[in-house]
């Protein structure tokens, strides 16, 4: 497809990538001899062998993202994960061989985390993983760190991504694009205003949440499980960390949540973050020329957006309000 980045382009991203990660590694004192790519999709993530270090660097971001921001983002992260780490909530901690500073190098912003022995691989299970939110949840209500509201919701992508999927047939066809549109005007509000969210959902409380579906970023440890990757952290309600997981899920969180005397999920809440979400991924469609395979990983959860209600049936919230 017309102007979408080939094999060898990728490559390339990655290969700079790397070496903007060993550069900065070594300018921080690190020794790295046999650097090596351990995972890439929206970053690349790289050991620094032989030291027990591993660069996150992002390379696929949406067009209004710049250094400045991306680096406000990564500041975050690294504070809530020491934070929590310092408490002992098992999390992939920033190394402690290198400065809890994001760090540039020929264009990346990039953070340096702990190297942590993984278990075996085994088939990770999503429904267990839910029961392990709320310990995660319960640990980052004391946070007392300043969050932004929803910021996980990335209100600016969305809006970029319609944008410039309007130029875009290939990626989505015109009546998706509408009803994206429309399904904005809907949740814009409710997104962008905490306190439009509190009228809305009187009694819901607002706290720190992973903000990146913490249940695929729970990384087996030979030590046990680990919190990983908040590059998303941000205020919201629990249920922003719960969408797309399915009833199973959902019960498995309401279980332990039940457990912890703490509150369950709202369904009205857990409908709109949903929603939002969904829009969210027809948004990342916009990112597709620079990661091609999302053109046909996003399909899925197109067909599921198509087949659910509009707005995850709250345009009435939205008008009423």
């Amino acid at each position: 497809m017309s102007g979408f980045m080939t094999p060898g382009q990728i490559a390339h991203r990655t290969r700079r990538a790397v070496d903007a990660a060993v550069h900065a590694g070594r300018a921080q004192g690190l020794a790295v001899t046999d650097a090596h790519v351990l995972y890439e999709l929206f970053s690349v993530v790289v050991h620094l062998a032989p030291s027990p270090v591993v660069a996150r660097v992002p390379t696929v971001l949406p067009r209004h993202a710049d250094l400045e921001s991306l680096a406000g983002r990564q500041r975050a992260e690294l504070d809530v994960t020491a934070w929590l780490a310092d408490r002992g909530v098992p999390v992939i901690p920033p190394s402690p061989l290198t400065p809890r500073e994001p760090v540039r190098h020929d264009g990346f912003s990039m953070t340096f985390w702990q190297l942590i022995e993984l278990a075996p691989a085994e088939e990770p299970d999503y429904v267990a993983n839910c029961g392990l939110i709320p310990e995660l949840h319960a640990a980052l209500r004391d946070y007392p760190g300043e969050l932004s509201f929803l910021s996980a919701a990335e209100p600016q992508f969305i809006e970029d991504g319609l944008t410039v999927l309007d130029g875009r047939p290939e990626l989505i066809d015109r009546a998706d694009l509408d009803r994206a549109r429309r399904e904005w005007q809907v949740l814009e509000p409710l997104v962008r205003s905490r306190e439009r969210f509190e009228e809305t959902f009187p009694g819901v409380d607002l706290q720190p949440v992973h903000g990146d579906s913490p249940v695929v970023n729970i990384v087996a440890g030979v030590d046990g499980h680990r919190y990983a990757d908040f590059e998303m952290v941000t205020l919201g309600p629990v249920e922003w960390d719960i969408v797309g997981v399915g009833p199973d899920g959902e019960a498995a969180y309401g279980r332990e949540a039940q457990r912890r005397n703490m509150r369950q999920l709202d369904g009205e809440v857990l409908r709109f973050v949903t929603a939002v979400g969904m829009l969210r991924g027809v948004a990342c469609l916009a990112l597709a020329p620079q990661l091609p395979m999302l053109a046909d990983a996003l399909g899925g959860m197109l067909d599921q957006w198509r087949s659910g209600p509009f707005a995850g049936g709250l345009g009435s919230v939205s008008r009423d309000g």
